[in-house]
């Protein structure tokens, strides 16, 4: 079935297969210790010109952003989100689990507000029951946002200014990075995206990698962040599966010319979804569109082709999302709109 639900449903770029095949029978040792992980780490630092930094490789997302919390917060700290933030909404609770909670903020397709941020912060500081509370210990946001959305980079600096002078660090989740940066709207680069924060990820489950995501710390990592990856579970033995797969995505702009792929094949998708008089939700600059439907109409649909159903509309209709990738062809946008 043709399906547009997600920007993970494919395997992984045949470069990245081919590189893996390559290497296979290589006895190379494990953990990342490995000339493929090492040679990733260099090319990904350069990229983001952030030769202080330092970049780690961990499995998936959700791991890496329960590791990366719980490893820069203390016990008593929480972490700051939007209420429609990956942590808060679709993670089952990894956050909280870990022993962090997820303090919340309104969301404005999927944005955070800085002065509603600077609010909340200052009223926590100012509260004379703080030290009964749960305190805020780092602020989190996705780029792109779980609606497709994208900071301009004022709003970035504006919300790292506030984070910082409540001495919290920037914290940005960056499953769909690639197709954030790919999108004509984007005003910042992967270079400038390091100044804006203080550690970010480079996703790769979701922008052609069979798995993986690439941690980057602009300074340093907490203290024994290895040891933290491991205890989440999050660190691969033959952890030259993720380091031949981001040196690949890093060799020859690998990871931003299949990203822009997906936003090339989401403009496609719009021009169909509008020729087909179907209204929008959200028409977003990334590669996730929401749309409203008609719920007898979804039904029939859905039988077809496949989408993510996101939230109720009204009694009768329900908003979903179409979500191109890296490997989404002309081909299958000119089946959808024969399915339309």
């Amino acid at each position: 079935m043709l399906s547009f639900r997600c920007d993970y449903a494919e395997g992984a770029h045949p470069e990245i297969l081919k590189r893996l095949t390559e290497t296979n029978f290589e006895q190379l040792d494990g953990y990342g210790n490995d000339p493929y992980t090492r040679s990733a780490k260099r090319k990904i630092l350069e990229a983001c010109n952030c030769p202080e930094g330092e970049v780690h490789l961990l499995v998936g997302g959700t791991q890496t952003n329960s590791t990366i919390i719980a490893a820069m917060l203390a016990d008593y700290e929480g972490a700051v989100s939007v209420q429609t933030a990956h942590i808060n909404v679709h993670e089952a609770g990894a956050v909280e689990y870990t022993g962090h909670k997820v303090l919340t903020l309104p969301q404005h397709h999927g944005k955070m507000d800085a002065g509603e941020l600077e609010a909340f912060l200052a009223a926590s500081a100012a509260d004379p029951n703080k030290d009964h509370m749960v305190w805020p210990g780092l602020v989190y946001i996705s780029l792109s946002t779980e609606y497709g959305t994208i900071y301009t980079r004022a709003e970035l600096a504006e919300l790292q200014a506030i984070a910082h002078k409540y001495d919290l660090p920037l914290f940005i989740d960056g499953a769909r990075l690639g197709y954030a940066l790919a999108s004509p709207a984007c005003d910042f680069t992967l270079a400038d995206l390091a100044g804006l924060c203080d550690v970010f990820y480079i996703g790769g489950t979701k922008v052609g990698a069979l798995c993986g995501e690439a941690v980057v710390f602009t300074k340093k990592a907490p203290k024994h962040f290895f040891t933290t990856i491991k205890q989440h579970g999050a660190l691969l033995a033959k952890g030259r599966l993720l380091g031949v797969q981001f040196d690949t995505l890093f060799t020859d702009n690998l990871y931003g010319r299949i990203a822009a792929n997906a936003i090339d094949r989401a403009q496609e998708m719009i021009a169909v979804l509008k020729e087909k008089g179907i209204p929008f939700f959200l028409e977003t600059p990334t590669n996730q569109q929401f749309v409203i439907l008609e719920n007898n109409y979804m039904e029939a649909l859905s039988s077809k082709v496949g989408f993510d159903i996101w939230e109720p509309y009204d009694a009768t209709h329900t908003v979903v999302r179409f979500a191109t990738s890296w490997a989404t062809t002309p081909q299958k946008i000119q089946q959808l709109r024969e399915l339309l």
